[in-house]
């Protein structure tokens, strides 16, 4: 079974993530997206890109924490490259504007997915966060963009707390683009999408790919730094620790760590 649904409506392509029960991402779940991206940019017909989560209350969970715990690091950094790069650069070649359309909880791996998007649209029960360095890794990724979109304190904030925010605090901090009712989240991306779609397409475009060339802020150099953070962060047995913790439902005991050592 796919672990997404892509439909093409009135020129709008919507691609709804269904990889239950949390939406987390792996391997397969992220080739699909990356395919999805790939046949709405290669479509004429297409105006512009919804993505969505098709599982109520929970937009993407981000990295799937049982199976990283589990994994060599060949294959943590084949999940990166996937996460990291190939969906960026998919989100890179776009012709057309993508909006990310989130509710329910949205979380580490799921924010680089939001973030990839050029506009968030957010339910106003959505909830926001960057737990990684409670589990012992790093959201290094987001060092790399977060900052430049709602500043470097804000931003060191997010990262090294951990803490969930609302997505009115997202939206006042620019992180969100528009804030919708639940019942209306939907209904609003897509009028959002529907006025994009009407705009000239060949100068549409034109304009998205200088506006993307425009605020690369030179990603793919400072990417690969990324990628080597997160590895070498996930082969610590702080990470060990807080990975078989969230795994097992349980406190961390970093305590324990510190006297093994």
């Amino acid at each position: 079974m796919s672990p997404l649904r892509y439909e093409v409506r009135d020129s709008i392509a919507e691609i709804h993530l269904c990889h239950a029960p949390v939406n987390a991402l792996d391997v397969g779940v992220l080739d699909a997206l990356i395919g999805a991206l790939d046949e709405a940019n290669a479509d004429p017909s297409v105006r512009a890109v919804l993505l969505a989560s098709g599982l109520p209350g929970r937009f993407c969970a981000g990295l799937d924490m049982k199976q990283l715990l589990q994994s060599t690091p060949a294959r943590v950094r084949e999940l990166l490259t996937r996460l990291y790069i190939k969906l960026y650069d998919a989100q890179f070649n776009l012709t057309k504007p993508s909006i990310s359309v989130v509710s329910g909880a949205v979380r580490g791996g799921g924010m680089t997915v939001a973030i990839s998007s050029d506009m968030i649209v957010a339910a106003d029960t959505a909830t926001f966060g960057y737990p990684e360095i409670d589990v012992g890794v790093l959201p290094a990724i987001h060092y790399v963009h977060l900052p430049a979109i709602v500043g470097k304190h804000r931003a060191f904030d997010l990262l090294f707390t951990g803490r969930t925010f609302d997505a009115h605090e997202a939206h006042a901090m620019g992180l969100v683009t528009r804030v919708a009712p639940e019942a209306e989240l939907l209904d609003q991306a897509r009028a959002l999408a529907r006025s994009l779609a009407d705009k000239p397409p060949e100068v549409l475009a034109m304009g998205r790919r200088a506006f993307v060339y425009s605020n690369d802020n030179e990603y793919r150099r400072r990417v690969a730094t990324a990628v080597e953070v997160f590895c070498n962060a996930a082969a610590t047995p702080e990470a060990h620790e807080g990975l078989s913790a969230f795994v097992q439902k349980r406190a961390p005991d970093w305590a324990s760590v510190a006297e093994a050592r």
